[in-house]
């Protein structure tokens, strides 16, 4: 009995030992597992951040200098004299680290310290009675007049921020005038406080890998222009190609580049916006020309709307063949594909060449005149000899259209021309030769 027992003992010994063993290595499979995903997670989000520095090297400029701007008002903290100096509120005003709104609040600043002063000279001479109700009056007339002034286009592009800032200034400081004894030392401690904040992020701003907004509106309008001349490229060798004449384009990468050019308003007005507060850099002098850009966007964006429009007329020109009667002239879309081929051609090396004078800012070289255009007047009239001896009435009315689309690009890029041609002049371009040659296209009717 004894060695049976000992023997089931030790038995269940052993099942135990193996149990035991069991746990521990699901344990460590669970824990391997869980260093493998974590350490999986750590690469891919490592990956993410280097891609995200790769795109575009200035957001770790920008994180390294506001890191910058912190350590450096925060001097004011770490030494005693300069504290007690500047007081305890110069940390608060460093969120507005750029150049524009840091001049905005700068100069609202002034001028609502200025005039809550005058206003709190005014308000005690109605006695004590009287000056809490004329401080209101100011602080209501003064409200309402500049918050109204936030509708005005040109005040809500340029100034908003600073109108915005000039409110709650002013109404800070003359609410705070019923109750603080010394007025004028107040308003200097908050002007005094601002300009030390607004002066460190300037620092860091234009001294420290700087990002200008004027290079970054100039690349956007380049940008546009090599946009337009890729839609035109795509144009010529998938529409109007021997190949594949009129045949349906979706799908296609190139039919997708006009859409950037239409929707790049917002960012134009607001890098002209910002690029109107910076200094002298580069090449960029006072008085620089920004309107100029956004005249160069309004005429790519409205290039890009017809070049749209002729696309999809184009790419329906043979189905509209087919559906005609059979006196229709099967030879139309083929004579249209071949003068839209010939002006996509040539406009696309005119917008490549504008773009290059813009993003290098240098003079655009004249016309060449040697070099023949893209459209004459004898395709035109000879497009309308057509349609009046066709008696395909769908026909006739799409090509048409088609005949008036054409001459209002090659008429939109003259204008385009002359654009750049005009901040080339009012930038003062540099003059170089160039080996490209910007082609004028001209349409008669």
């Amino acid at each position: 009995m004894e060695p049976a027992a000992q023997t089931t003992e030790e038995i269940n010994n052993g099942g135990g030992g193996e149990s035991n063993a069991g746990f521990l290595a699901s344990c460590r499979d669970r824990l391997r597992s869980a260093s493998d995903g974590l350490g999986r997670a750590v690469a891919g989000l490592a990956g993410k951040l280097a891609r995200i520095a790769r795109d575009d090297p200035r957001r770790v400029a920008h994180s390294l200098k506001v890191g910058l701007a912190l350590t450096l008002v925060s001097v004011f903290y770490f030494v005693t004299p300069l504290y007690n100096g500047w007081g305890d509120s110069t940390l608060h005003h460093l969120d507005r680290a750029t150049l524009s709104k840091g001049m905005c609040r700068v100069l609202a600043t002034l001028a609502a310290g200025s005039l809550a002063v005058g206003a709190h000279l005014v308000a005690r001479l109605c006695g004590e009675d009287g000056e809490p109700v004329l401080l209101a009056v100011f602080v209501f007339l003064v409200a309402s007049a500049a918050t109204f002034s936030r509708f005005v286009p040109v005040v809500k592009a340029r100034y908003d921020y600073g109108v915005l800032i000039f409110i709650l200034t002013f109404a800070l400081v003359t609410v705070s005038s019923y109750r603080v004894e010394d007025l004028v030392e107040f308003a200097h401690e908050r002007v005094t406080t601002i300009a030390v904040g607004v002066a460190t992020c300037l620092f860091a701003t234009v001294f420290v890998f700087p990002v200008w907004a004027g290079e970054d509106l100039r690349n956007l309008a380049a940008a546009n222009l090599d946009n337009l001349a890729e839609f035109l490229e795509g144009m010529e060798s998938e529409c109007f190609g021997e190949e594949n004449p009129c045949e349906k384009l979706e799908g296609r990468a190139f039919l997708q580049v006009y859409k950037g050019v239409l929707n790049s308003k917002a960012a134009e007005d607001t890098l002209c916006a910002l690029a109107r507060w910076e200094p002298v850099h580069g090449k960029f002098r006072f008085h620089h020309p920004w309107s100029q850009y956004q005249k160069i966007g309004v005429l790519c964006r409205q290039c890009a709307s017809s070049m749209e429009a002729l696309c999809i007329l184009c790419c329906n020109l043979e189905k509209i063949s087919k559906m005609s009667s059979p006196e229709a002239n099967p030879d139309l879309c083929v004579k249209v594909g071949a003068a839209c081929g010939a002006m996509s051609s040539r406009s696309a090396r005119a917008l490549r060449e504008l773009s290059s004078a813009v993003r290098t800012m240098t003079t655009p070289s004249p016309p060449n005149d040697d070099m023949p255009a893209a459209i004459g007047t004898t395709t035109a009239s000879d497009f309308m000899a057509e349609l009046s001896e066709d008696a395909a009435l769908l026909q006739a009315m799409h090509v048409a259209a088609i005949v008036s689309l054409l001459s209002d690009i090659v008429t939109q890029i003259e204008r385009i021309s002359e654009a750049v041609e005009d901040l080339a002049r009012l930038a003062r371009f540099e003059k170089t030769e160039r080996t490209g040659h910007a082609v004028v296209v001209n349409v008669e009717d």
